[in-house]
């Protein structure tokens, strides 16, 4: 099992439920500039499905020139589907960047690692980088390292299932608190030995939280992907 130490501190837990007159906006943003997912629109969907039963309001959207100061205001938390490649222009990172210094509330699902590798401060926000992966979906474990935190709480440990496991340019745990690690040991072709799979952290004044699950379309319909998620974005809204 990997290091259980977490040398970063996160904020205490605080109460993201929406009421009827302030529902809680997010907005899913799923661009793609290089591979494209098949499991998007599963993905839209499922969120769909939980700001259903959450009373969050969503937007969807593969449309970047929404990252203006204005609109991105609008939003306690703004979710990266699988996106991929270079998707902002400039103007566009300098508005992501003005709504986490806002507090703003960011969350990255699986491919967001595989996006914007040429910018440093989305390095940090995502807090690693998608290097490669053994093929197929093999099945592996994963330890829960913070059973606490909203977006493990509903998980076992040791939670075993199938992915696309990535391998990431750096352990990021000196720079984040480490919720989900897989154990290398589980499957073939893991190359970092001490391998987090989802972490969370402040930054650039707000909060970020990133997973690496939900490669395929099947893994959004799974009621433990989705607890996961939910925990996930409502923690972010809570900057």
């Amino acid at each position: 099992m990997p290091p259980t130490n977490t040398p970063i501190s996160l904020p205490s837990p605080c109460d993201p439920t929406p009421s009827a007159d302030q529902p809680l906006p997010v907005l899913v943003f799923s661009k793609t500039a290089g591979f494209r997912h098949e499991s998007i629109e599963n993905g839209v969907r499922a969120l769909q499905a939980i700001a259903e039963t959450r009373g969050w309001t969503l937007t969807p959207t593969e449309d970047a020139s929404v990252f203006t100061d204005a609109n991105l205001a609008a939003y306690r938390v703004i979710v990266f589907l699988n996106t991929s490649g270079t998707i902002l222009d400039a103007a566009q990172r300098a508005a992501l960047e003005a709504y986490m210094r806002a507090g703003g509330g960011w969350v990255g699902i699986h491919a967001a690692s595989d996006t914007e590798h040429e910018w440093v401060w989305y390095g940090g926000l995502v807090g690693a980088y998608f290097v490669n992966h053994p093929s197929g979906m093999p099945e592996a474990t994963i330890h829960v390292e913070d059973p606490t935190h909203p977006a493990t709480q509903a998980l076992p440990d040791p939670w075993v299932r199938s992915d696309e496991w990535y391998n990431y340019h750096r352990n990021p745990r000196e720079n984040v608190h480490v919720l989900l690690a897989l154990d290398e040991t589980s499957y073939s072709g893991g190359t970092m030995g001490d391998h987090p799979l989802a972490w969370a952290h402040e930054y650039g004044g707000g909060r970020a939280i990133y997973t690496g699950v939900g490669h395929d379309p099947a893994h959004f319909d799974d009621p433990l992907v989705r607890a996961h998620l939910t925990g996930a974005v409502e923690w972010a809204a809570c900057g």
